[in-house]
């Protein structure tokens, strides 16, 4: 069961984490994220229902994805790349 290797899920954190450095979108952090906490606790063996069902590995890391995904839009905001306009009353200086 491949999915029970605690290994896996560590690569695929960083080749996750190394892919969110070539493509800055946070989608992939808080993805690298998910996996890195399911590797975690599959190391530690803090989850023995893990090793029986596959849907229930892939929930936690769903879920541990989004959360971190959820953390990370509110740490680091909403990117507004508008163009500020300046009124005629309005130095740009100021």
């Amino acid at each position: 069961m491949m999915w029970t290797t605690w290994w896996i899920w560590m690569a695929g954190a960083l080749v996750l984490a190394i892919l969110e450095v070539l493509a800055p979108t946070h989608i992939l952090l808080g993805f690298a994220i998910g996996a890195f906490a399911t590797g975690g606790l599959l190391y530690i063996g803090g989850a023995a229902f893990f090793a029986t069902s596959l849907p229930y590995t892939l929930v936690f890391f769903a879920v541990v994805s989004l959360l971190a995904w959820v953390v990370m839009r509110r740490v680091f905001g909403l990117r507004m790349e508008q163009v500020k306009t300046w009124s005629k009353e309005e130095d740009i200086n100021d």
